[in-house]
Parts: structure tokens; sequence; C-alpha cells
């Protein structure tokens, strides 16, 4: 059963983060939704709109718009972290200051941090105080903020290490429209949903190159078992990855063209530079980052990671990308089901 009638705060008003208000508002719930530029949030509370991230759509009265996180804050219990995984210390540090109970910490971003490896919700433990963290949970799926917006149908995952934490969250999102199922794996949930975003990158490298489906369906395949191969060895369950946050995330991430990562990629293929792509774009790309956050944790974990090695190449080292797709392409030959078979072994 849905619940209905609290206050929740978004931490972020972006595409995702204004479509999740949606849902949430949708759901009869009182929705204060942060954001950093003024004009964007005097817009929220005019005119009820977001044109800049979702053009078209029509906001209901109950989201809240704020540019003052300590009042967007005020007498919440549960918020949506929506910003990008580069801010998330920023945001949280700011946000440490004035609160003073705890609260839970449901995030919707998708990367991993170079340098120190960290998970998203690892990085909320170390960056938040513990006193003031009552839970985290991870929301994971399937999911253009385009598409929920318009209410169409949409299915998600959400994971705790507290159970109960999980089944409120799923309360609070679900309704005819927007379905959210638990998962106990955190790890191959946040796994999941950070290095899609590199095998949507080589995707869209591929389709820009005008290699067709035989080529991106062999990506997708591949990828899915260089998530696998390392999600697993980081101690998720590998059941997982065939899961919404695993290939569900991964299908239409790699297809749609609402998928920031798939365009990027898009555009790599037809010869611009990285910084010509990034600046094209003007929305955050996570997968360049998490694209040298798998580069390093294949190495700490010594994992075969061909695919995420290859974009490393591209986006780091200048390296062609045709060359790089058709360095994939003859790779010394091997059978098609021993990871499968070293994962279930394990």
């Amino acid at each position: 059963m849905t619940c209905k009638n609290e206050k929740i705060a978004v931490i972020g008003a972006g595409s995702w983060g204004t479509a999740l208000a949606i849902v949430l508002a949708d759901n009869e719930h009182e929705v204060h939704l942060w954001g950093h530029k003024k004009e964007q949030i005097e817009e929220i509370n005019r005119s009820h709109t977001n044109k800049k991230y979702l053009p078209d759509i029509q906001l209901s009265e109950s989201i809240i718009g704020y540019d003052s996180l300590e009042m967007a804050m005020n007498g919440i219990n549960n918020i949506v972290l929506a910003v990008p995984t580069k801010a998330i210390r920023e945001v949280l540090g700011k946000i440490a200051k004035f609160q003073t109970k705890p609260i839970t910490i449901i995030h919707v971003s998708k990367g991993i941090e170079p340098d120190t490896l960290l998970r998203i919700s690892e990085m909320i433990k170390e960056e938040f105080p513990n006193d003031l963290l009552q839970d985290i949970v991870v929301l994971s799926g399937p999911s253009h903020a385009e598409e929920v917006s318009l209410r169409h149908p949409t299915t998600v995952t959400v994971s705790s290490e507290n159970e109960d934490a999980a089944k409120h969250v799923q309360d609070l999102f679900m309704n005819q429209n927007f379905r959210v199922y638990t998962n106990s794996d955190i790890i191959g949930v946040e796994i999941g949903g950070a290095l899609k975003n590199i095998i949507a990158l080589a995707a869209g490298i591929s389709d820009g190159l005008g290699y067709g489906d035989n080529a991106k369906a062999a990506l997708i395949t591949r990828g899915l078992a260089e998530i696998a191969r390392l999600g697993t060895k980081m101690g998720a369950n590998p059941l997982t990855f065939l899961g919404l946050s695993g290939i569900g995330d991964l299908i239409v991430t790699c297809t749609s063209v609402h998928s920031r990562n798939w365009r990027a990629g898009n555009m790599l293929g037809k010869g611009m530079k990285l910084n010509e792509v990034l600046e094209n774009m003007g929305m955050v790309v996570e997968g360049v980052r998490t694209t040298k956050a798998a580069h390093q944790l294949a190495k700490k974990y010594d994992v075969q990671m061909p695919i995420a090695n290859a974009l490393y190449s591209v986006l780091f080292n200048e390296f062609n990308p045709k060359e790089a797709v058709d360095s994939l392409m003859g790779r010394l030959k091997t059978h098609e089901n021993e990871d499968l078979t070293n994962l279930l072994n394990d």
C-alpha cells in the first residue's frame, strides 16, 4: 500500500530529480525540490514548469522549489539525493552543518568515485555523520526521466542494508505507473547502475561509427559479462545483474536516444572530441568519470574488462574510436560461457 502525506526533499532539480518529484507528488506527498539556480526555482514556483530539463511537463503545485538547502530540509525525514556523483560530498557536507535529527537518504545517482573507488552508499557513510544518518536506500533501474515524467509505465528496484527502510521507500514511490521492487543486494544494484553507463558510451560510439545492431547487441551482451565479473568480485550476487538494475538498465541506456551516455558516445563515434561532446551535452555524463573508476577497479580486483579498458583509452588517451572497437573484435578466442561458469563456481 502506497503511503501518503509525507514531506520529502528532492535534492537536485535536474531531469531525474524533477521526474521523481512528480512521482512523489502523484502519491500525495509534499515535495521540496532543491536546486542551486535561483531562476530555475522561481520558474518552478511561478509557472510549475522546469523547461530546461523537462519541456512541456506541468508540475504539481505540491512540488515547492527551494534554492536554500536549509529551508528545503525543514521538517524532512527522507531526502532523495539526485545530484551528480561529483557533487555528492559537497551537498552532504552542507546539509550536515544544519541537520539536527537523523534522516533516511535515498540516492538515485549512478556512479563510482574515481581514485577512492567508493560506491555512492559508501561515499554517503564516509561524508555524512553517523548520528544523523538513519538509513541509506538506493533506487535504480531502467528509468528515463523523460518517460517517468509522462507517467509511462516504469519499473525500478530499491535496495538497502535495512529491509524495512527499503520497503518504506517502495511504499513512498509505488503507484500504477511506477512499480518498485526490493532487492537486498545493495552492492549489485549500485554496480549495475554505475557500470551500464560505460557500456552505453561504447554502444553510442559503435552506432556513431555506423556499425549497426549486430555490433551493439554484442557490446551489450559482453558488457553485461564485464559488469557481472567485476561486481561479483566486489561481493555482489551475480543474479542481480540479470534483473532491473542489471540487464534492464543496461538495455534501456544502450538503446535509447534519451540516454545521455549513448548520445555522448554517438558524438564520439562521429568524430567529436571529448571536451566538445561534454560542452555540447550541457549535462553531466556520469559514464565518463565511471570509466576511469572502472579502469582502476579492474586493476585492483585483477578482472578482465576489455570494453571498459578500450573506452578508457578513447576517453583519456585519445585512442581512435574505430580502432578501439575493431580491437575488441580481434581479441583472442575464448568460450562464451566461461565467465558464467566461473561466477557460478565461486
